[in-house]
């Protein structure tokens, strides 16, 4: 069977930070984030879905399986495997499986509008310089120095789209892009950061020294940021090509720390909806 999308899904029972929704039941933090991208993905979009789960309980394999069908989803079961283990276990499921050339990382702990899927595919097959989309309009794009420069703008599809320097490790790319830049996220499980990372591949503000350094006085984290991304790839930042990072405004998902709650959607009202979804 021919699919659109694989996903490689990775779940960890633990809580960390502040989560908006939820924030002392990873279970149900877990549920809302799968009823939402199950509903994100709509009807009409054909998913492999690979679950790797990392010292999680039972019921955690039966939620997967509630929401998406036993018969094109893989349970990948680890046991403290940690962050960067199952960020590696991601790469080499999206890149070795054969149902599809549009692949997605996510995380536990993301929320989807309904039907965003669609947009962001179709994004990606419209233009052949969308080689990374992120549905994560994230709010430090508007207040960190780190992602001030240039940005490139796309009205496609009825949606605003902007070209971004960083994201997190929730990403839609096509498989052979993934092949020709996993040396590059392979480093994050050496110790780099992901912000690091993505300015190896975008090369976003890295190749203008005035702009590192307004941003490394400005926080000593986003001079971290920098530094890392020099000292795990410096030699790309100089000699290999650009790779362009999309993101929708406004937001089409959002991280569920609460104090990073992408802009300009109001992510209670969309739990609620996905809550109803499922209630109705």
């Amino acid at each position: 069977m021919a699919y659109d999308l694989a996903i490689a899904y990775r779940v960890y029972p633990g809580i960390s930070k502040s989560p908006a929704f939820y924030p002392d039941d990873k279970y149900r933090l877990v549920e809302l984030g799968l009823r939402s991208l199950r509903l994100a993905l709509g009807d009409s979009i054909r998913v492999r879905l690979f679950a790797v789960l990392d010292s999680c309980p039972k019921e955690y394999e039966k939620l997967v399986l509630e929401y998406f069908d036993p018969a094109h989803t893989d349970l990948i079961l680890l046991d403290r495997a940690g962050n960067a283990r199952t960020f590696l276990q991601q790469i080499d499921l999206l890149l070795n499986q054969p149902y599809a050339e549009l692949v997605y990382f996510a995380e536990d702990d993301y929320l989807y509008r309904p039907n965003s899927f669609a947009l962001a595919l179709d994004f990606m097959r419209r233009h052949d310089d969308a080689h990374f989309v992120t549905l994560y309009d994230h709010p430090d794009y508007y207040w960190l120095p780190l992602h001030r420069g240039q940005v490139e703008l796309r009205h496609s599809g009825g949606h605003l789209w902007r070209t971004a320097g960083t994201t997190c490790l929730t990403f839609l790319t096509r498989r052979s892009i993934l092949r020709a830049t996993a040396p590059v996220f392979r480093t994050y499980c050496s110790g780099n950061f992901d912000a690091s990372l993505w300015l190896v591949l975008t090369k976003h503000l890295v190749r203008s020294p005035l702009s590192m350094l307004k941003a490394a006085l400005h926080s000593s984290i986003e001079a971290t940021i920098i530094a890392k991304a020099w000292l795990f790839g410096w030699w790309r930042i100089l000699l290999e090509r650009r790779w362009k990072l999309w993101c929708p405004i406004p937001s089409l998902a959002t991280h569920m720390e609460s104090t990073a709650l992408a802009p300009g959607v109001d992510w209670h009202t969309v739990a609620a909806t996905v809550e109803q979804a499922y209630r109705s």
